[in-house]
């Protein structure tokens, strides 16, 4: 089928096309080595069955589909936090495409890395000369004021050196000698985008804190009454800062936000290319050494640098993606005691708005069995807010998820008469989320965009919160932390319960008399 110029197809229609259905079905025939139908379709069944989910769930050697990321993509996202920072990922060419494209396509802007575009060769006699050549042409080209390494699986499975190959590439002139370039090994094959981050900050910190790799003393610390914030690897990234500082100005507390990438994930657009846009400045990075404390608002993003952060005379303090009231609560009195200022009139009241929200709204969500899946500190923020809401959070998977989370989890669900049906899964995949919803079926799904599959199989809604989001735009833009974003989150479930009910309620004559006008 061609073309018309005066009637331009797209692909909903075109490939519904006789031409392109014959060629599907001379491909499936001739080349997809077919089995007979009724044999796909017993197994298919069969593999909803408890008897499956048992053999599914004892599988050891196959992960199938993870709700996870690698580490390098994790480092990408926090070194681009910093001022006019390029990411430099030792490694291949098409590793970087991925995490560019990731982060594209579920912020909508640009995302600027490169790579020391490893091949065959280097994969032998190692990257130093990639590093060399990969430097300079960095540095040369794109201007940055810090360059942040971080390595792939091909690097790290031939064990190159990141600190001698950046000191022999400043030996040989790629960079001036005192030129930032800190470094995190990250490799792919252990840890998720998750501890990426976290290597990828603590990397960066230590840097500046520790003497920049050797080239200079060790700061000594200067204490003063600043706080330093680490929001964590977000897809919430720039509605969440936001209105984390938001917050900060409101109780008059001074701040660092270490890894700010909230504007370079939403840059505008008025005539003016932007290639670094925000970010924490390597001034503000070097000085947070300073701060009275440090908080996290993702345990599980920061297990390594919050304790790097605390042997250098700093409180620190964690905590598990705050969704809803009490999650609120308890990291506002936590920033109050810290730094002695009062938690201001205007966001008491925001509280008592959402409490009111949730009063308003609580007969639809009373009762209604969710699952979940995603990053550890995201599941759990989400579990205590449905469990806040009346809600019961029956499954929660995450596939980075570990046995000490798996033990919060389940302390989370003894502490509400809602959650004694509840389970948490770490290091399962959504394989095994399939299982669980064939078995022991729930009233929503709430994850990435991964799940519209999920949905698809097994009839589950889904309610899209996580990363990555490609199949929905600008929800990025709107926090999900705070009183604010509890209200966010609130609203994104109530639509979709009403959308589901206003789909189940709509034949004329024979179920539309639940096809109200009120909800």
């Amino acid at each position: 089928m061609t073309q018309n110029a005066e009637n331009v197809l797209d692909h909903f229609e075109l490939f519904r096309g006789p031409e392109y259905q014959q060629m599907l079905a001379n491909k499936r025939a001739l080349f997809e080595n077919a089995h007979d139908p009724a044999e796909v379709e017993r197994i298919r069944e069969w593999a909803k069955t408890p008897e499956y989910r048992e053999k599914n769930f004892a599988r050891e050697e196959l992960t199938i589909n993870p709700a996870k990321a690698c580490q390098p993509l994790g480092a990408v996202f926090a070194s681009v936090g910093f001022e006019s920072t390029l990411p430099f990922v030792h490694g291949s060419q098409g590793c970087v495409a991925y995490y560019r494209s990731h982060l594209s396509r579920h912020f909508k802007e640009p995302t600027s890395c490169v790579s020391s575009s490893m091949t065959e060769d280097a994969a032998v006699f190692g990257g130093l000369k990639n590093m060399i050549d990969g430097l300079a042409n960095s540095y040369n080209m794109y201007k940055p004021k810090m360059i942040a390494v971080s390595t792939t699986c091909m690097a790290e499975v031939i064990g190159d050196d990141l600190n001698a190959f950046i000191k022999t590439s400043k030996e040989e002139g790629s960079v001036p000698a005192k030129f930032d370039v800190p470094f995190a090994h990250t490799p792919a094959f252990v840890g998720s985008h998750v501890t990426g981050y976290d290597n990828a900050l603590k990397g960066i910190i230590e840097h500046f804190w520790d003497g920049k790799a050797g080239s200079e003393p060790k700061l000594e610390r200067q204490p003063n009454k600043k706080i330093n914030f680490i929001g964590g690897f977000d897809g919430y990234t720039v509605g969440n800062i936001r209105e984390i500082k938001r917050i900060f100005e409101l109780m008059g507390i001074e701040y660092t936000i270490l890894a700010d990438n909230s504007d370079v994930f939403d840059t505008p657009t008025d005539g003016e290319f932007r290639m670094y846009d925000g970010g924490t400045t390597l001034k503000d990075a070097a000085n947070a050494i300073n701060a009275k404390a440090t908080v996290s608002m993702q345990q599980y993003c920061t297990e390594k640098t919050l304790p790097f952060i605390e042997s250098h005379g700093q409180q620190v303090v964690a905590f598990n993606h705050p969704v809803g009231v009490s999650a609120t609560d308890d990291f506002l009195m936590t920033l109050s005691r810290i730094t002695g200022k009062s938690i201001p009139k205007g966001l008491e009241q925001e509280r008592g708005r959402l409490v009111d929200a949730m009063a308003d709204s609580s007969a639809h969500i009373h009762g209604k069995k969710f699952a979940i899946y995603g990053d550890p500190d995201l599941c759990y923020g989400l579990a205590g807010f449905l469990l806040e809401l009346g809600a019961e959070p029956t499954h929660v998977l995450s596939t980075n998820g570990t046995k000490a989370w798996e033990e919060k989890m389940q302390a989370l669900f003894a502490s509400s008469q809602f959650g004694k049906d509840c389970h948490a899964y770490p290091g399962r995949d959504l394989w095994h989320m399939r299982s669980l919803l064939f078995t022991e079926p729930v009233d929503f799904l709430i994850g990435n965009t991964y799940g519209k599959y999920l949905e698809r199989d097994t009839g589950t809604p889904l309610i899209r919160i996580g990363f990555p989001v490609f199949d929905r735009h600008h929800h990025h833009r709107y926090p999900v932390w705070g009183y604010q974003g509890g209200m966010n989150v609130l609203v994104k479930i109530l639509d979709k319960i009403f959308e589901e009910i206003d789909k189940n309620t709509n034949v004329v004559g024979k179920t539309d008399y639940s096809f109200d006008i009120i909800r």
